[in-house]
C-alpha cells in the first residue's frame, strides 16, 4: 500500500534541483514551434500548502526554496525557476509550492500537452482538482505511471520530456526505473528523459547512477547535489541527483555555473558538494 506523501517534503533541496532542471528542459523544448508533450510518471498532488498540513510539520522547504526566496543574487537560470514559485505567491509571502506538473503547466506553451499519472488515491484526487480547469490540454490518470507511459510513446509530435521521479519507498522502484527507461528508449529514442533519485545510505541508491550509465543510451548528463554529511544513524536523505537522457547541449555549461551557487546557499555543512558528468564523446 502506498503511504508516501510528497507534501511532507515540498520545496526541499531535492525539489530545488529537480524543478530548476525541469524549467531548463522545458525552455529548451520550447525553442522549436512544434508542440511537445510533458509526461510525468509520479505527478503527486501538483500543488502544496507550506503554511499548513503536511509541509508545515517538517518544514523542509526552509532548507530549500526558503533559502532562495529572498536572494537578490540568483543566477539567471535559477531565477527563472524561482520566478515560477513567486507567481504562485503574488503577495511575496512563501505560502504555497508548485509540484512538477504545475511548474510544467506554467512553463509550457498553449500548444503543448501534459499527461500526468499518480497512483496514490488521495493525491490523484487532489491532482484532478488542481487541474480541473486546464481542459483537454492536461489529462490526469489515477494509474501506474510505469505502465501508463507505454501507450504514450512515441507522442504524436515526436517531441517530449518524460519525468520519472518515484518516492523510492519500495525498493522495486530502482529496478522499475531502469526497465522503464530501457523500454522508453526502444519506443522513443529521441525523447528527453529526466530521472530523479535520492542520495541515501542504501546500496540501491548509490549504485543507481552507474546502472543508468550502462544502459544503451548515447547521450546523458548526470548531476547530483549533496547538501550535507550523511547522518551517523544512516537515516535521511543527504542529497539527490538527476540523470538526463538526451540533454540539451547547453545544460552542462548552465549547471557548471549554477551548481556551485546551490552548494553555497543550500549546503548545511562541510560535506556539501556537487558532481557533474556527461557521456563520453
Amino acid at each position: 500500500m502506498l503511504s508516501y506523501r510528497h507534501a511532507f517534503h515540498a520545496g526541499n533541496h531535492a525539489d530545488v534541483l529537480k524543478h530548476f532542471l525541469l524549467v531548463q528542459l522545458i525552455r529548451y523544448l520550447g525553442q522549436k514551434d512544434t508542440p511537445c508533450w510533458y509526461i510525468d510518471t509520479h505527478a503527486g498532488a501538483g500543488l502544496y500548502a507550506l503554511d499548513a498540513g503536511y509541509a508545515k510539520k517538517l518544514a523542509e522547504y526552509t532548507e530549500g526554496i526558503g533559502r532562495l526566496w529572498l536572494r537578490k543574487d540568483l543566477p539567471a537560470q535559477l531565477a527563472e525557476y524561482v520566478e515560477v514559485v513567486r507567481s504562485l505567491n503574488p503577495d511575496g509571502v512563501l505560502k504555497a509550492y508548485p509540484g512538477s506538473p504545475w511548474i510544467a503547466c506554467q512553463t509550457l506553451r498553449r500548444q503543448d500537452r501534459l499527461r500526468l499519472f499518480e497512483l496514490h488515491s488521495s493525491d490523484s484526487r487532489l491532482l484532478q482538482d488542481n487541474f480541473h480547469a486546464a481542459g483537454r490540454r492536461v489529462i490526469v490518470q489515477a494509474a501506474d505511471g510505469y505502465a501508463g507511459i507505454k501507450a504514450l510513446l512515441p507522442p504524436p509530435s515526436r517531441r517530449a520530456l518524460v519525468l520519472i521521479d518515484p518516492a523510492y519507498e519500495d525498493k522495486r522502484d530502482y529496478r522499475n526505473i531502469l526497465q522503464t527507461l530501457a523500454d522508453g528508449m526502444t519506443r522513443f529514442a529521441t525523447g528527453i528523459y529526466a530521472l530523479w533519485y535520492p542520495q541515501l545510505q542504501r546500496t540501491e541508491s548509490s549504485q543507481l547512477p552507474d546502472k543508468l550509465k550502462r544502459l544503451a543510451v548515447k547521450s546523458w548528463l548526470h548531476v547530483s547535489l549533496t547538501v550535507g554529511t550523511p547522518a551517523v544513524d544512516g537515516f535521511g536523505m543527504h542529497g539527490s541527483g538527476m540523470f538526463i537522457v538526451n540533454p540539451p547541449w547547453t545544460l552542462h555549461d548552465t549547471l557548471k555555473e549554477v551548481m556551485p551557487y546551490l552548494v553555497e546557499v543550500l549546503g548545511q555543512d562541510s560535506g556539501a558538494g556537487f558532481a557533474l558528468e556527461t557521456s563520453p564523446g
